[in-house]
């Protein structure tokens, strides 16, 4: 079997294998579902952690397709293996560990298709500071998908095990690992091939997610809602906001435009400074690591920062500050990619193709919780955090009362220092120790509790009764809180990948209009459509004599539009180059911006024929519709294709709707109809 390694992320997930020589190959699969504004370098390695459904498509969307397609959609199902809440999908419930493996088994279908290789087992990554259950029904999700896990290993560790293996370095590695959802700081030590967690602290419920919510809310104090926006138009606006926060880390300034077509200018400046506390919190686990482990920043041999927040200048800034030294560069390795690149290599470790030793340590206390006399609960500690695994220790109690014949034994996973309801505090599951017979007097019922937690992070538990040697208690955890067994996730899985749009409500339409009163189609036409961008622009618009000007928000609504009616189709915008000149001073960043990321081309200068020129040579190069109400008069003798019926569509804008219909532009003197 190849050697394979899983990141499996809260917004993306990226799955590499072993190429059997010296590095990862990181697979490309999923990359078809991306269109042309979130196509960027590097993301068609990277398969969004997203399930969804759309009333367009038939059965369950999963990556790109259903983090771009999708009505409703389930995403950060990783962020809910802590605490298992169900979600919503197709109209239906299912428990996360469900949408986790469905993720999963996406990859593996995609691998088969796209990249012509299996997964059948891998190494999985999770947050070094993830919980015991996280851990469980991350196992447990990638078993119901059909994947055997070789092993579970902490995200830092393996980012670091891909950068000292290409690199060939040793030493003391400190890893700032900032994505999606958590964000940890682990210090490791490398040395011969041998890995060594030797401290990790973190923040769950801390990385891109929250900030993404301070830009929605620098966004909507600028521009507020006008009116009640659809959940359509709601999702649209988050996965705006999202791209705003990627370009912000590569530009100086973006314009969001809210659903009421409102444009927002963010600077990368005002927003880094917007974000500064959740630096500083992000920097905490960094100064906690460092002393836990009793070491200088000067002693450091090298700093990476993976993830995605990780990438953002400011915080980039803020971590070589702090610890007064230079950063890894990111052209030594993908920070997106690495850490299923090190789980790769790990595997291969574990196949014995590498000769590499790896171990980690737990970042929680382990332990169980008891009363005492006047009903106090305390945090009873077994295995201590910051331990090398796997551990295995034994501790004594004693029922609290007489002529006691069971006992609830609670498993619990936290900082024993703080207060048992405090939130970092985590009751994993509740056991039942039964005697063989009752204990009349509470010191024969004193047993001896054995915690043993293994380097996967997998706890078993054991109750030995002193006076007897007889066990009373053991085996592994298979239960945290309320979460599904292998077994249920896998029936739930299979009614998940089994939803169609016949066995669910249907939902509304997936453009930002009003309802319409037709029924959606679920599929249609796939040929290109061509936006004739500045005959749009004018749409409804007094003509320039009578003092009228062009609105490219009015086309930028327009475009939206359509990427929601047809989801199937590639989007081609183009406008004349006196635009951008046409348009109020406000709205010209605007057009430049579009211009320079590629989302809306202009005609070279001097081209003849202008934009309508170049509209028609690029449907007739894609075989593509064109979407305007031009004519085209004075190209129809040349392109008597433009009167052939189903070749160009009208738009027609009504109240903020947009309303797109087949039309045949009148034929102009000398032309030819077909």
């Amino acid at each position: 079997m190849t050697a394979t390694g899983i990141d499996f992320g809260t917004t993306n997930s990226v799955a590499a294998q072993w190429n059997g020589g010296e590095f990862a190959e990181v697979l490309e699969i999923g990359s078809q579902g991306l269109d042309a504004n979130w196509r960027r370098p590097g993301f068609e390695r990277l398969y969004p952690s997203v399930v969804g459904t759309s009333s367009l498509r038939a059965g369950t969307l999963f990556g790109w397709e259903a983090k771009l397609r999708s009505e409703r959609a389930v995403e950060a199902c990783k962020r809910m293996l802590r605490e298992e809440p169900l979600v919503t999908i197709g109209g239906e419930r299912f428990a996360a560990t469900t949408a986790a493996a469905a993720v999963f088994r996406s990859m593996a279908l995609a691998a088969q298709d796209e990249a012509a290789t299996d997964i059948d087992e891998a190494v999985i990554t999770v947050p070094a500071n993830a919980t015991g259950a996280a851990r469980f029904r991350t196992r447990e999700a990638a078993r119901a998908a059909g994947i055997t896990m070789r092993t579970l290993l902490n995200e830092p560790t393996s980012a670091a095990i891909a950068y000292a293996h290409y690199l060939e370095k040793e030493g003391e590695f400190l890893v700032f690992d900032w994505g999606g959802g958590t964000m940890d700081a682990t210090l490791l030590l490398h040395d011969d091939g041998f890995f060594d967690e030797k401290a990790s602290r973190g923040v769950n419920r801390l990385g891109g997610l929250e900030i993404d919510e301070r830009l929605r809310r620098m966004v909507l104090d600028r521009a507020p809602a006008q009116r009640p926006w659809t959940d359509s138009e709601k999702r649209q606006f988050r996965l705006d906001i999202e791209r705003g926060k990627i370009l912000l880390s590569q530009q100086e300034s973006v314009n969001v435009i809210t659903p009421d077509g409102v444009p927002v200018e963010i600077g990368q400046h005002e927003f880094s400074y917007e974000i500064q506390d959740l630096i500083t919190r992000a920097l905490e686990p960094v100064e906690e690591c460092l002393a836990q482990a009793r070491i200088e920043p000067d002693d450091l041999s090298a700093v990476l920062m993976i993830g995605g927040s990780s990438q953002i200048p400011a915080v980039r800034a803020a971590v070589a500050e702090a610890l007064d030294r230079e950063l890894v560069s990111v052209d030594a390795f993908d920070p997106m990619t690495v850490v299923a690149e090190g789980a790769a290599i790990c595997a291969a470790a574990m196949a014995g193709e590498l000769n590499s030793i790896i171990r980690v340590v737990n970042t929680h206390a382990l332990g169980t919780v008891t009363t005492e006399p006047d009903g106090k609960r305390q945090f009873s500690t077994l295995i201590p955090r910051n331990l090398r695994l796997p551990q295995q220790r034994v501790k004594s109690y004693e029922p609290n009362r007489d002529n006691v014949s069971k006992l609830t034994v609670e498993v619990w996973e936290g900082a024993p220092d703080r207060p048992v309801d405090h939130p970092d505090n985590v009751k994993l599951t509740e056991l039942e120790l039964r005697y063989t017979e009752p204990c009349k007097d509470r010191n024969e019922g004193v047993f001896d509790l054995e915690f043993t937690y293994s380097k996967e992070g997998l706890l078993s538990v054991k109750a030995t009764l002193q006076r007897t040697g007889e066990p009373v208690l053991n085996g592994e955890v298979k239960v945290f809180g309320d979460g599904a067994v292998e077994p249920e996730v896998r029936k739930e899985l299979e009614r998940l990948l089994a939803l169609a749009p016949a066995t669910r409500p249907t939902p509304k339409p997936t453009h930002p209009q009003q309802p319409s009163s037709r029924p959606a189609r679920s599929a249609g036409p796939t040929e290109p459509l061509v936006v004739d961008g500045s005959n749009l622009a004018w749409n409804g618009r007094p003509p320039r004599h009578k003092g009228g000007q062009p609105s490219f928000a009015a086309l930028q609504a327009a475009v939206t539009a359509l990427r929601f009616k047809h989801p199937q189709r590639d989007i081609h915008v183009v406008v004349d180059a006196s635009l951008r000149h046409q348009v109020s001073a406000e709205e010209r960043p605007l057009v430049e911006q579009a211009i320079a990321d590629g989302h809306v081309v202009q005609p070279p200068a001097g081209t003849e024929g202008r934009g309508d020129a170049l509209v028609i040579s690029i449907a007739e190069e894609v075989g593509g519709v064109i979407v305007s109400n031009d004519n085209f008069a004075p190209f129809q003798k040349d392109n008597p294709w433009l009167l052939t019926k189903g070749r160009v569509m009208g738009a027609t804008q009504s109240h903020g709707i947009w309303v797109f219909t087949a039309r045949t532009p009148n034929p102009a003197p000398g032309a030819v109809r077909r």
